[in-house]
């Protein structure tokens, strides 16, 4: 609840999504993303699109059916969000299983340039939105503001990973870098939920881009990151466990009780998961993916949590 329990507890799923987005960053060492930069960036704007095309044109549908009860600026505010895949619940079954192999290295890329692409959807359709409710057409806030969020999200989030490079040279001890590492994970969290307004240009960070970007600097420029990594990665389990369950606290199941709402869920899991599967199936055709990745790289990418709900 605001400024209860609720309010504090949102700092630790804060944090958890920074040390996520920081796992994942990792994973976009140049070596391999001459192999898979292309196809990851094809298939990852192709597959959220395709999610918001389809959630949008059955929501609409809904919306001019139901007079009133889901407006068309819901309809198409849902769509954006719907681009958004759940990086924790993806990052945390490719661990559970110990997953290695072609599809895990094209699917985490996937879901880390999904937060690109779903601020700058989001930012757009939300400007439709609002335009629509109240006739008045902003250009700042539909194209301006999401650009910026997204260039100083990576700027800020590429200079802590050079700083840490920097600071980790100084230790000689596994255990010091550690601390130094997930010391700055916090710092840069912390960095991230600034915000600030320069005339009618907002100045925000997206904090899963900016330790994405910490953690991509960090993995290509420190020669022993991928051990510190490993450490990283026994600390942070029983945050990721607390992050999980926060999540499910959250869940009020007293909203299913009303008719319209648990259609729209409905509704709007089948389209998104439609939109995805879909999606990502052509655009790994186009790519001329293996048989292996185009039948399941889809199913890879239906969950959905934290960044949505952000």
């Amino acid at each position: 609840r605001p400024g209860g329990a609720g309010a504090s507890l949102s700092l630790i799923s804060e944090v958890a999504l920074g040390f996520i987005a920081f796992s994942i960053g990792s994973e976009f060492r140049v070596s391999e993303l001459k192999h898979t930069g292309k196809q990851a960036f094809v298939i990852g704007v192709l597959q959220a699109l395709a999610a918001t095309f389809l959630i949008d044109i059955a929501l609409v549908a809904i919306a001019l059916v139901t007079n009133g009860k889901l407006t068309i600026a819901q309809a198409i505010t849902l769509g954006a969000i719907g681009t958004a895949t759940a990086p924790a619940a993806t990052l945390m079954v490719v661990r559970q299983y110990k997953a290695k192999g072609p599809l895990v290295d094209l699917l985490l890329p996937i879901v880390a340039l999904d937060d690109a692409v779903g601020l700058v959807v989001f930012a757009v359709s939300f400007g439709i939105a609002k335009a629509l409710n109240t006739g008045s057409f902003d250009v700042i806030s539909i194209v301006v503001d999401p650009l910026i969020e997204i260039v100083c999200s990576l700027a800020l989030g590429a200079l802590g990973g050079w700083v840490l490079t920097q600071l980790e040279k100084l230790f000689n001890s596994n255990t010091n870098r550690l601390n130094m590492t997930i010391a700055f994970v916090f710092l840069t969290s912390a960095l991230a939920m600034a915000e600030f307004k320069i005339g009618p240009v907002t100045i925000g960070f997206s904090s899963l881009l900016t330790c994405m970007m910490l953690g991509t600097l960090f993995c290509n420029l420190c020669p022993l990151s991928g051990e510190i990594m490993e450490k990283a990665d026994r600390w942070t389990s029983p945050l990721f466990a607390a992050f999980f369950v926060i999540s499910g606290a959250e869940l009020d199941l007293t909203v299913l009780s009303q008719p319209v709402t648990l259609i729209v869920g409905i509704i709007y899991i089948i389209a998104r998961s439609a939109g995805k599967y879909c999606g990502a199936n052509l655009s790994c055709r186009i790519t001329k993916e293996p048989k292996s990745i185009v039948d399941h790289l889809g199913i890879t990418l239906l969950p959905q949590a934290g960044v949505a709900l952000g």
